[in-house]
């Protein structure tokens, strides 16, 4: 045999570092753009021009005045990082898909020559021709070889009419099973990157094969023995994209889209209009984050922030580190559990639960609706309905029937929803049925009988399906209208009454409140600390000296005890002539007298149980009184006064409905224990309030008047704070 030079293909063993030119170490036609790609903005990323525009006046200005604007310059750029941090760290799914599209996004070849030592591109399909929006081709990562299969787009539109967009022929997909299978063969596990809107669907393909080629790929990419990473780099079109999907894992980077159709063709076909494609990308739920909350994704590739195309190096850099960890993982199966792990994948997509109940099919109402009505604030509507009374009465009667006032148009508005709730149940056909329920109700209250559980049943699902047919009935607008109108009027009404009630409770106060205040020695009190004020000088409350203020605080304190007295001596006569009018007490309370004279000093225990029982009976009887007469109702107001007489007390008030809003529902630890101790302070300040004047006393009195109980137990039958408290209602009202 002839004897020739023996050469190593592609590469020497040994390359000699200093060779002119550097060595080779991608071969294929890719090479790197010479002229540096045009910035593209986004039309969510406009607000971010305004502020590049004016680090850049700013750097402009410092280079001709030669002045020092580095602070200018550090703060617009960190506003401009912050601004740029919020914009993509609150994407939405249509603005996702704009990334994925960018036109200056790093394509796949981009990614292989930042993360392979060594790179040889295989080109064709052994039966037609070599697709160029498929490449093939095998490379090394940190030693380890890999055939390298994905979508490749142009990076401008020379390139992208050349990679026909990244959408390949049948041809394409049968280069990438022809480079699967002799991957398989020689056992190089298997990366493909997907980046493609869809497979190319003219009349050529189609008459080549299309969906046979895709078809093929699907078959035989689950029955491959090597393991295969997936992962979407911009978009993954439908069949397009899953030809070369079916891998163990499907990695996505960060803003990366995957979808069976795009949202413009989604919103095309639901909405009839493209301009829906921001809420077709939503309800697809085509985003990385969302496809992992589905199980079809296993991962999520950081993106740096601006997207891939900002940073196109640190972005192949996570990918490489995704693959070495994918792999490190992969490569402990044996090809059993490979092909094993890869079947499980793809079986539980679309999984469903049993036993959920699924809502019925929603009715439409084609018949036009009557508009409802807008709401109105109280105060609004209120002044509304003041001048149109003001309007009705001073039209003359002769043209214009009586006015009603607000319980009659109340009344009058119920008898007409009542009225279109019987047109409604015609409309619904229910008419029969509701006849025939209201005759057997009616019987069985007749009788005095207990309405049967069955009978229940019946009105229960006529309510239901009352409820389901209710909005297809022809009146259903006016009801809603009226239902609207009717809510308006008792919130004006309840309105009215409170704003009435409080009128007259603040008048009561007055009464109470001006005698006191026109008290001699108070008002001299007043008027001598209104001039020491005055001769301070002091423009606003903290500017006054701590005597002066506390000067202050006890005047407020006398002033308030001497309210407190006032209103307890009234309460104490209340309660007394409640004691005169009631026979049985009065009974009860002498026959409590004379078993205390005849038990004498020291009684037996049978006499002690007596009273006792005497002594609780009293009390019980003197409560239900209480309540039982219009004295509950005249002590909770005296105490409402009491409230609203006491500053401190309003404080604590409105700081525990401060505290109890900022709870919330479901108030933590500290917050519960704020507001108990809140509560707790409240009550003791009432109470003793209460206990500063002679009312317990009084209430003692009556109970045992004139009778020594030195040798009972006081407390057993003494009065507490508390009791007296749940007795005149103090604890309603704090509530």
């Amino acid at each position: 045999m002839r004897k020739v030079k023996k050469h190593e293909y592609p590469w020497p063993a040994n390359p000699d570092p200093n060779v002119k030119g550097g060595v080779l170490t991608h071969l294929s036609y890719f090479k790197p753009l010479n002229e540096k790609s045009k910035p593209v903005t986004l039309e969510f990323e406009k607000p971010l021009l305004d502020l590049q525009k004016k680090i850049i006046d700013v750097r402009k200005m410092a280079n001709e005045t030669g002045l020092d604007f580095s602070d200018q310059i550090l703060s617009l750029e960190s506003k401009y990082q912050q601004a740029l941090k919020d914009l993509y760290t609150h994407l939405t799914p249509i603005q996702r898909v704009n990334i994925a599209r960018h036109p200056n996004r790093p394509t796949f070849l981009d990614h292989i020559f930042n993360i392979t030592e060594k790179f040889v591109e295989l080109h064709g399909d052994r039966a037609g021709y070599d697709d160029p929006a498929i490449v093939t081709g095998l490379g090394t990562i940190d030693g380890r070889n890999y055939m390298f299969i994905g979508h490749q787009k142009g990076r401008n539109t020379k390139e992208n009419i050349q990679r026909n967009f990244g959408m390949p022929t049948p041809h394409g997909y049968r280069k990438a099973l022809r480079l699967m299978e002799y991957a398989d063969h020689h056992g190089f596990p298997i990366v493909t990157f997907i980046d493609t809107p869809g497979a190319y669907a003219d009349v050529r393909s189609e008459e080549l094969g299309q969906g046979e080629a895709i078809a093929q790929n699907l078959r035989s990419m689950f029955g491959l023995k090597v393991p295969i990473i997936s992962i979407v780099i911009g978009e993954g079109g439908s069949g397009g994209a899953l030809a070369i999907g079916c891998a163990n894992k499907l990695l996505m980077l960060e803003n990366a889209v995957f979808y069976v159709a795009s949202p413009e063709a989604c919103a095309a076909i639901l909405w009839k209009s493209a301009k829906a494609a921001p809420k077709a990308a939503e309800k697809l739920r085509i985003t990385a984050p969302e496809l992992c909350k589905l199980q079809i994704a296993d991962g999520i590739i950081p993106e740096p922030l601006g997207g891939a195309h900002a940073d196109p190096e640190w972005t192949s850099k996570q990918i490489k580190k995704t693959i070495n960890e994918t792999m490190d993982e992969l490569s402990k199966m044996n090809t059993e559990d490979l092909l094993k792990h890869r079947m499980l994948k793809y079986r539980k997509i679309g999984g469903f639960q049993e036993g959920i109940p699924i809502d019925p099919k929603r009715k439409v109402n084609m018949k036009k609706r009557d508009l409802s009505i807008a709401k109105i604030p109280d105060a609004e509507l209120e002044v509304e309905i003041e001048k149109l009374k003001q309007q009705v009465s001073e039209v003359k009667e002769s043209s214009v029937p009586p006015k009603l006032d607000l319980d009659e148009m109340m009344q009058q508005l119920e008898r007409e929803v009542d009225q279109e709730y019987s047109e409604a149940v015609k409309g619904a056909g229910l008419t029969d049925k509701l006849l025939k329920l209201r005759e057997e109700v009616s019987k069985a209250n007749a009788d005095n009988e207990t309405i049967d559980p069955l009978l229940k049943d019946e009105v229960e699902k006529l309510r239901v399906e009352f409820e389901q047919r209710l909005q297809a009935a022809p009146n259903y607008g006016r009801l809603q209208t009226k239902l609207n109108r009717l809510k308006e009027l008792s919130k004006v009404k309840h309105l009215s009454a409170t704003k009435k009630e409080a009128a007259t409770l603040k008048q009561e106060l007055k009464m109470k409140v001006d005698p006191v205040l026109n008290d001699p020695k108070i008002r001299e009190k007043f008027e001598a600390l209104k001039a020491e004020i005055e001769d301070a000088g002091a423009s606003s409350p903290s500017d006054l000296d701590d005597e002066l203020k506390k000067k202050i605080v006890e005047f407020r304190k006398e002033v308030d005890s001497q309210l407190v007295k006032e209103l307890k001596e009234e309460i104490e006569k209340q309660i007394e002539s409640l004691v005169n009018s009631s026979d049985d007490i009065k009974s009860m309370i002498a026959q409590l007298k004379s078993e205390v004279a005849k038990a004498g000093e020291t009684p037996d225990s049978d006499s002690k149980n007596r009273i006792d029982a005497l002594a609780q009976k009293i009390k019980q009887s003197l409560a239900e009184a209480i309540d039982s007469s219009s004295l509950k109702e005249e002590i909770e107001k005296k105490i409402q006064s009491l409230v609203n007489s006491s500053d401190d007390i309003k404080s604590m008030i409105a700081q525990l409905k401060w505290e109890v809003a900022k709870a919330g529902e479901t108030p933590d630890s500290d917050s519960k224990n704020r507001i108990d101790a809140l509560a707790q302070k409240i009550k003791q300040s009432l109470a003793e309030a209460i206990d500063s004047s002679s009312l317990k006393d009084q209430y003692d009195n009556l109970v045992s008047k004139d009778v020594s109980l030195k040798h009972e137990d006081p407390a057993e039958d003494n009065l507490t704070a508390d009791e007296l408290r749940m007795k005149v209602g103090a604890n309603r009202n704090i509530s």
